[in-house]
């Protein structure tokens, strides 16, 4: 009796181990443009990021770049610690040292968890404070239940997340790194003489599908966050825990099929029109940085995602805009309360302030649209940076609040009629 007491207990604990291995199904899929949500399921709930926690990596490390603190070709050191990270890695080992350029390519494309220890070191001068700077990021973009304890998403159970925080966390990179958001288009890069090519294999197959990132490990099960650029709009998807990397595939791809108006292809077929394979692209703006992909067996260029320009460009062909469209200049505001944040010379210098403080404001403005509007003429022309449609004082005091912690000289504002 005993001993079929232990062997019951055994299966037990066996069937709880094996449940326990997959994170709850969650999914979101929001309008990058509005913001608005069209479809979600337990999308507060808390799951564990996996290698979507990468994505913030790399967010804080093109903010590094923008403010000069590091280059393309900055050495990143590959101590002890990063370098005995368990697989997917590149395999450098301690005392070597990889370039922002190559770190930022094993994120993308091959997951690389040494790459990200190595760059959180780089950055944060050891992978828990920057942690603690990811942490502080994510509170900042208003993803208001992750919390992130190392920088490749290698299983921590203080590490978490939600389907509603990673679109936060995709939307930021769209929108606050246009140029460099066209690295998560790449298929494959060559490092040090070795092809390596990535995961995200409905990214080849789907149709206007630019990235964004992959991950999974036993206790989060197979997670996905895509973009989709269908016409003049722009789709965000999360799917985690998922069984498997097909089925995961097989969900993102019915979800966004259904709220952009397609029809689902089957499940083991090629998703809608099989999506233009890239051929090797110069990115502008990015000195020395290439993306390498399977060449089209028809010759084909890459897909629109990816810059066919020449690498004197600057400004992304199909720059994707901020969270919510920017109202015209002409466009009155409406009877809600409404915050101003600057005035610039220009429409487009008050635009980047309002992307800016976006980024700052976080939750806060989630709910409130950008605008712009002319005041005087001439040489005294000057463009009101605001955000407009705030439902009561207290909202747009509160934004406000936030927006003079983070050094912008905020004023509150009535609505018009």
């Amino acid at each position: 009796m005993k001993n079929l007491q232990i062997a019951l207990a055994a299966i037990v604990a066996f069937v709880a181990a094996t449940a326990s291995a997959f994170a709850g199904n969650a999914s979101l899929v929001m309008d990058a443009r509005s913001g608005r949500i069209l479809s979600s399921e337990n999308a507060d709930e808390l799951n564990y990021p996996a290698s979507l926690t990468k994505m913030m990596t790399l967010y804080l490390t093109f903010e590094a770049l923008h403010r000069g603190e590091i280059s393309w070709q900055t050495r990143v050191p590959m101590s002890k610690e990063a370098a005995r990270k368990p697989p997917t890695k590149l395999g450098l080992k301690p005392g070597d040292a990889i370039t922002v350029e190559e770190a930022v390519y094993g994120m993308i494309i091959h997951s690389a968890n040494d790459a990200a220890a190595a760059m959180a070191e780089k950055l944060g001068g050891s992978e828990a404070a920057f942690a603690q700077m990811m942490t502080a990021k994510a509170r900042r973009l208003g993803m208001t239940r992750t919390v992130f304890v190392n920088a490749s998403g290698l299983p921590a159970s203080q590490q978490v997340t939600t389907a509603r925080d990673m679109a936060r966390l995709g939307i930021a990179l769209i929108r606050d790194f246009p140029r460099e958001y066209r690295l998560f288009s790449a298929q494959s890069f060559n490092f040090r003489g070795r092809v390596i090519r990535g995961h995200n294999k409905l990214m080849y197959r789907y149709d206007g599908m630019d990235g964004i990132k992959t991950g999974y490990t036993n206790a989060s099960g197979f997670n996905l966050v895509s973009a989709v650029s269908d016409g003049n709009r722009r789709v965000i998807g999360v799917v985690l825990g998922g069984r498997t990397a097909k089925s995961r595939d097989n969900k993102m791809a019915a979800l966004l099929d259904q709220h952009l108006g397609r029809a689902t292809a089957p499940a083991d077929g090629p998703t809608i029109a099989a999506a233009k394979p890239l051929d090797t692209a110069q990115v502008a703006s990015l000195p020395g940085v290439s993306l390498y992909a399977e060449p089209n067996r028809a010759g084909k260029n890459a897909s629109a995602a990816l810059m066919a320009a020449s690498p004197a460009a600057v400004v992304p062909a199909d720059r994707p805009t901020a969270i919510v469209e920017f109202a015209s200049t002409e466009t009155e505001a409406g009877a809600y309360w409404q915050i101003q944040i600057s005035t610039a010379a220009s429409a487009d210098a008050a635009r980047k302030i309002l992307v800016e403080a976006q980024s700052a404001g976080g939750a806060a403005l989630l709910g409130a649209s950008p605008h712009t509007e002319v005041d005087g003429s001439g040489s005294t022309k000057r463009y009101r940076a605001r955000f407009i449609g705030f439902a009561s004082r207290e909202a747009a005091a509160s934004a406000c609040s936030i927006l003079k912690k983070r050094s912008y000289d905020c004023r509150l504002l009535p609505g018009r009629s």
